[in-house]
């Protein structure tokens, strides 16, 4: 059953999370907000809502493994599989405007929610550190954004199209209200169900909250940019793949663990910080050489990508499930 909740969970939080999206946006549209400023803020932060209740819920019910597992977990997979599987299909291209610039934020965010991991639990001062980085990111990149014609090197693709209502936004006022109050009624409920069931989960397995969180609530939230990322990868438009994963993963240390701190205190497992932590960097890092060379990411280290991301998802287990024997056995 447990199984079930978690899965209902997940899929609760994708479809709110794509209501108040469209909502949020139609919204905006309506109001005559510029597409910029709409994809760089409601697009950008609704996009990552169901990482955003299902850390803040785990952290408000006394499970912080799930919480930051979410965040590091959602990173490691929107490198590894995220822009690992699209290559199958078709290579990723690493030329984008400002990709070299986004990549240095990712890298720079990525150490500085090690530092601040160390300095463990993670308090409201350092997720408004977080957060204030967060809002300088969105300052400047708008400031970049105004000073180009192609909105879409800086949003998106997809988000343009979802502003312009390519992908169907509500156009009456009832229809808005409703994705708006589905959305924020939809939202807290699938957090509730993915985290009470997770945390189910972990105890029937004896292992830690942050291993479910870290798997497989990590691996359901980040669904969103793998559809996104393998869509854009069938209609050749690979060039987005790894903007879109670099706006996530900053998006998700910056606001997300940003916003959860500031709500409450968000101890940091010792394991997190001995291992999957410097996992998430070394996903960073694995990215940089063909950011730098503005190359692309091609079939084998796609597949690289891939196979790494497995040999993580078994590495996380392993030794849990070993201490579970050695318990069993004696």
């Amino acid at each position: 059953m447990n199984y079930l909740l978690l899965v209902a969970g997940i899929a609760l939080l994708l479809f709110c999370g794509d209501l108040l999206v469209r909502g949020a946006v139609a919204l905006a549209v309506k109001l005559h907000l510029p597409a910029l400023v709409i994809g760089l803020t409601i697009v950008a932060f609704g996009t990552s809502a169901p990482e955003l209740v299902v850390s803040l819920r785990a952290a408000l019910a006394g499970s912080p493994g799930i919480a930051i597992g979410n965040v590091v977990g959602s990173n490691i997979a929107n490198v590894f599989l995220v822009l690992g599987l699209p290559t199958l299909i078709a290579a990723t291209n690493c030329d984008q405007p400002f990709i070299k610039r986004n990549m240095l934020y990712v890298l720079g965010a990525s150490v500085i929610f090690i530092t601040l991991c160390f300095l463990d639990p993670l308090t409201f001062w350092h997720g408004a550190i977080l957060f204030a980085l967060m809002i300088a990111f969105l300052v400047e990149s708008g400031r970049r954004a105004a000073r180009r014609p192609d909105p879409e090197a800086i949003i998106g693709e997809e988000a343009l199209e979802l502003i312009d209502g390519v992908s169907g936004l509500p156009n009456q006022r009832f229809g808005i209200i409703g994705c708006l109050a589905a959305g924020l009624i939809g939202l807290p409920l699938g957090a509730q169900l993915t985290v009470s069931s997770a945390a189910a989960i972990a105890q029937t397995f004896g292992v830690e909250e942050a291993v479910i969180g870290l798997t497989v609530v990590a691996l359901g939230t980040s669904l969103p940019e793998l559809a996104t990322t393998l869509s854009a990868a069938y209609r050749g438009h690979c060039g987005l793949a790894l903007g879109n994963v670099l706006g996530s993963n900053l998006f998700n240390i910056l606001a997300i663990m940003g916003l959860t701190a500031m709500v409450v205190p968000v101890p940091v497992p010792e394991f997190i910080k001995q291992v999957d932590i410097w996992v998430m960097l070394a996903a960073a890092l694995a990215i940089t050489p063909f950011v730098l060379r503005r190359g692309q990411i091609t079939r084998l280290p796609g597949l690289a990508f891939v196979a790494v991301y497995i040999a993580y998802i078994i590495f996380v287990f392993m030794p849990r499930a070993n201490d579970m024997v050695s318990l069993s056995a004696h």
